[in-house]
């Protein structure tokens, strides 16, 4: 028997090529399209400028880095899908470790003090629920005051030192390994793997994405729009403590000026990943993308000895071409 050979004019090639066309097609309107053109293009721009960018020391040295801001933008995606948003998070992030390292270096059974800490940031993060979807209040305004509220008791509470002489068995969640892998990559995947199943597998992410979409038609279909708000805020604190937990452990010490303009790297990956900033669109996936982006961004500009100031700039504007992106590519649908 003669082997079959495919040809353009074959049948067999004309069915596979539509078929491959609709699956590019769709995967171009995918909210995750560009934000992975443009890792791609940072990456290759990084390694053309930078000598050792690809050495896997480096490689593990961004995934590190990425961790944090990554967590905290798990958090930040819920809350900006649902068509608000979160300032208080970074605030929130250095109170929640704070707590932890100032209850343990206290005597507070370590797993105690870890829970109240967590516990402290979702506690924040339901008050800002409750204010944005029970008292109507504008996000922005209620999460910038519960973000000075949480910066004054953090510093409060340590005097505005650090909280050192923690215990060595705490580093695990900085620096550990679990199986190669290190502890705050895996912390960070397991909470993407657990929004991405909330947000893209149950019908309580379903909510969300209509609320951000059109939240009066959302209510007149008979959601309770205040209950998912409010899951939504409370989220977004409990990630940005878990992300407290991990920068606490890393550093090894509670830093109650840790967390400054965290915030905006959340949102700038956030908006980076693909995400629309009016809320509705986007995907839990992109924000991954965004935070990596946003990582590997500085890591390089960091490598060529780009001034921190000059940096703000660049990821300033990157955040403005982003939203431009967003709004053109949601005017065309």
């Amino acid at each position: 028997m003669q082997p079959q050979v495919l040809t353009m004019n074959s049948p067999d090639t004309a069915k596979a090529a539509p078929g491959f066309a609709t699956r590019y097609k769709r995967f171009s309107q995918s909210p995750v399209f560009f934000p992975l053109i443009g890792l791609v293009l940072v990456c290759i721009a990084m390694a053309l400028t930078t000598e050792h960018f690809f050495d896997p020391d480096n490689l593990v040295n961004i995934a590190r880095q990425v961790s944090v801001n990554a967590i905290i933008a798990v958090g930040m995606t819920c809350a900006i899908l649902s068509g608000g948003i979160d300032l208080s998070v970074g605030a929130v992030m250095a109170l929640a470790g704070t707590l932890m390292a100032g209850l343990m270096v206290g005597g507070m059974p370590p797993e105690a003090a870890i829970a109240i800490g967590l516990g402290v940031g979702l506690l924040f993060g339901v008050a800002n629920g409750f204010f944005v979807a029970y008292a109507g209040m504008p996000p922005i305004i209620v999460t910038l005051a519960t973000m000075g509220i949480a910066r004054g008791i953090a510093l409060i509470y340590t005097g505005g030192y650090p909280i050192d002489g923690l215990p060595d068995w705490f580093a695990f969640f900085g620096s550990g390994r679990v199986l190669g892998l290190q502890a705050p990559v895996l912390i960070m995947l397991l909470v993407f793997v657990a929004a991405y199943v909330l947000l893209d597998h149950t019908p309580v992410g379903r909510y969300i994405y209509a609320i951000g979409g059109n939240e009066e038609a959302t209510r007149l279909s008979g959601v309770r729009v205040p209950r998912y708000k409010l899951l939504v805020y409370g989220l977004s604190g409990l990630t940005a403590s878990i992300a407290g937990l991990v920068l606490t452990s890393r550093l090894m010490s509670g830093q109650p000026n840790a967390g400054v303009s965290f915030e905006l790297d959340a949102i700038a990956a956030v908006v980076m990943g693909g995400t629309a900033i009016s809320g509705g669109r986007g995907s839990i996936v992109g924000t991954l993308i965004g935070a990596v982006m946003l990582g590997v961004l500085n890591n390089g500009l960091n490598m060529m000895g780009v001034s921190p100031y000059v940096q703000n700039i660049i990821k300033g504007v990157i955040i403005l071409l982003a939203i431009y992106i967003s709004r053109e590519r949601t005017k065309r649908r």
